[in-house]
């Protein structure tokens, strides 16, 4: 979905307004600044289908947005249990908005289970829909409820809304030709319907998409819109629903341009799209699936008619080895990947760095260690990637702060990888990978150039006047060695992981020269140029710094708002660039009496600003698998100014 902003930009944070008004119809509508729903049931109730779609209609509608989706590692968990709840969060405003929210306003559960892992989130008077066919006997006692809670007042401190969505769904396509069976699964389309009536959501997008989606079953298309229907006619006519709710397009949030709603990975995928095509050259992707990195694989082999090529491998280290060899076939070369992955490509990365051809190494971090919480979010990889080969084998780092973002991140690690001649690790994480916001289109001028001179001749004269290629003659700039394309006459030279001469790129075993080479290498990653950090201190009197990296951006950010709007000082940095840092990143930290670095890790981060800047930077940690909440944040930093 795309929709057309053209108002200038404004930062608020806000909160939701009591104002109501009468329309010609029966039912009230109260207008809102920004709500949070969570959707929640099965894994196999459709709840991330569910969130996308209402995602989809509010990004059309122009609001501002963002979302969590959250679901088990299994692909089929055992049906009613704790363990097979899927959710998807969703936070949209008339206003500019950072994260998914910190406690739903609406909860809709569609069994005991939904229910149960998602009350204790919840503040007191928001809104409960629940499926009242699913609170049978059987399912509450398989999730620990000794009696109904529905009907024991233990949810007296909500506004309950008891619907028998199945029965209701049953009915309305009870002349279309569908088992019970079939039927019961058209439940979600009617709760999408009901809330898209409670919020005013567009329907002809959703529509279009069943349309769409069950093309070559035109019979399911039709059912899943009668539910749609259903739903949205059950929430105009049933009395328990009295008011609905509008909220405003964000259209103060954004600069002008043309917008559509985009997840992470999306964003990365079109990002390294765009960036083979400012280089001029063929975008090849070796990967091996592994969640939660799958999604750009997927999405790149669409992409055939943009000169991409991906090639699912049998393995991991097949995976970055076919990039490799791609990379020193001429082309823009990626591998993706999470934690797991990256621990197996490490010996081929340090390849790459010995042989100083570019490579993009995207990690999507989750939890670990090992297989750990495939499904959950992490930044635990920085160490990893900074360090996890043997030798020395130095590689810069790049790490986008929202989802939109990536796209951004990932031109920026092409560029880097291109220019300098090395691999590039592009950390992102779960949270930003499946997580959603609108992102500007950009205009095509406004991209980078990142197109690449390949050696054509020779480059070295020798004593005797013979002219010849030197594999390792380094552009007095970048140190970056020529990017020779096999089968060029007269470019033939050595490849492999033994260390080379300077110059020639012959095998050396000199110690002087190995020497040398480690200390070139060194320099050359010290040397990428990266932009200075900015610090956002708003009056310039504030004592504290946060410092974050990564999807740590938007919760930060919202903590540092709620910090200034009760009156408190306190200033911002995120790092893009964690290898190299910024050059002005010592004398910010010298600025500010303490330092502190929320990271969803042990301290990782934290650990190498005490290293490089004998800094006592302050670590607030969190690896719960969760990104962090605002309030929680606020809190911390609250502390932290006061101590």
């Amino acid at each position: 979905m795309t929709s057309q902003v053209s108002s200038p930009a404004e930062q608020t944070d806000g909160t939701v307004l009591g104002g109501q008004r009468k329309p010609a119809g029966a039912k009230d509508v109260r207008r809102l600044d920004r709500v949070i729903i969570r959707f929640a049931g099965d894994s196999g109730d459709g709840m991330q289908l569910t969130g996308d779609r209402f995602t989809s209609e509010t990004a059309s509608f122009g609001n501002d947005l963002s979302t969590l989706p959250n679901f088990p590692a299994e692909i089929r968990a055992p049906a009613g249990t704790l363990p097979g709840v899927s959710s998807f969060q969703l936070h949209f405003a008339d206003h500019d908005i950072l994260t998914p929210g910190d406690a739903p306003n609406v909860l809709v559960a569609m069994n005991p289970a939904a229910l149960k892992a998602n009350i204790g989130d919840l503040p007191r008077g928001a809104e409960i829909i629940v499926n009242t066919d699913e609170f049978t006997k059987r399912a509450m006692q398989k999730v620990g409820y000794d009696s109904n809670p529905l009907e024991d007042g233990s949810l007296d401190g909500y506004s309950l809304h008891p619907v028998p969505l199945t029965t209701l769904t049953v009915e309305a396509l009870k002349d279309f030709d569908l088992s019970r069976k079939e039927a019961e699964r058209s439940k979600n389309m009617f709760a999408l319907g009901l809330l898209s009536w409670m919020y005013h959501r567009p329907t002809e997008g959703t529509e279009k998409f069943l349309k769409s989606k069950f093309a070559k079953k035109p019979d399911i298309a039709a059912a899943n819109i009668a539910a749609y229907r259903a739903g949205w006619n059950f929430g105009e006519t049933t009395e328990d629903f009295a008011v609905s709710y509008e909220v405003a397009p964000a259209a103060a949030a954004f600069p002008p341009g043309v917008y559509r709603n985009i997840s992470g990975n999306l964003a990365l995928a079109y990002g390294l799209i765009a960036a083979s095509r400012q280089a001029d050259l063929p975008l090849f992707l070796g990967s091996y699936p592994i969640t939660p990195a799958s999604d750009i694989l997927h999405e790149l082999s669409r992409h055939k008619n943009f000169g991409v090529r991906t090639f699912q491998a049998e393995d991991e280290i097949a995976g970055i080895g076919a990039a490799l060899g791609a990379s020193f076939g001429g082309s823009l070369a990626v591998t993706t990947t999470s934690g797991p992955g990256v621990a197996l490509k490490s010996e081929t990365i340090g390849l790459a760095v010995s042989l100083e051809l570019p490579l993009l190494i995207v990690d999507i971090q989750r939890g670990g260690p090992s297989t750990g919480l495939p499904t959950k979010t992490e930044q635990a990889d920085l160490l990893q990637a900074m360090y996890g080969r043997n030798g020395e084998a130095p590689v810069p780092v790049v790490a986008p702060r929202t989802p939109a973002d990536c796209f951004d991140a990932a031109l920026e690690a092409a560029r880097i990888a291109l220019t300098y001649r090395t691999p590039v690790f592009l950390l992102s994480d779960g949270y930003l990978a499946n997580g959603s916001e609108p992102w500007r289109i950009p205009d095509p001028e406004e991209l980078p150039d990142l197109s690449v001179r390949f050696a054509r001749g020779p480059n070295h004269t020798l004593d005797d006047g013979t002219e010849v290629f030197w594999p390792y003659q380094r552009d007095p700039h970048t140190l970056a060695r020529p990017w020779a394309v096999p089968g060029t006459p007269g470019l033939e030279h050595r490849i492999g992981g033994i260390e080379k001469q300077d110059g020639t790129g012959n095998i050396s075993y000199d110690p002087a020269n190995h020497d040398f080479m480690v200390r070139t290498r060194q320099a050359k990653v010290d040397g990428v140029e990266v932009p200075d950090l900015e610090v956002d201190d708003a009056d310039g009197d504030a004592r504290v710094l946060v410092l974050g990296w990564g999807s740590t951006y938007g919760p930060i950010t919202a903590a540092v708002r709620r910090i200034r709007g009760a009156g408190g000082a306190i200033a911002q940095a995120h790092l893009r660039h964690l290898n190299p840092f910024p050059r002005n990143l010592g004398e910010v930290l010298e600025r500010y009496e303490k330092v502190v670095v929320p990271e969803m890790n042990l301290g990782q981060l934290a650990t190498l600003i005490r290293a490089k800047y004998l800094v006592d930077a302050h670590s607030y940690n969190q690896v719960n698998g969760m990104p962090f909440k605002a309030e929680q944040l606020a809190k911390a930093l609250k502390e932290a100014i006061d101590d």
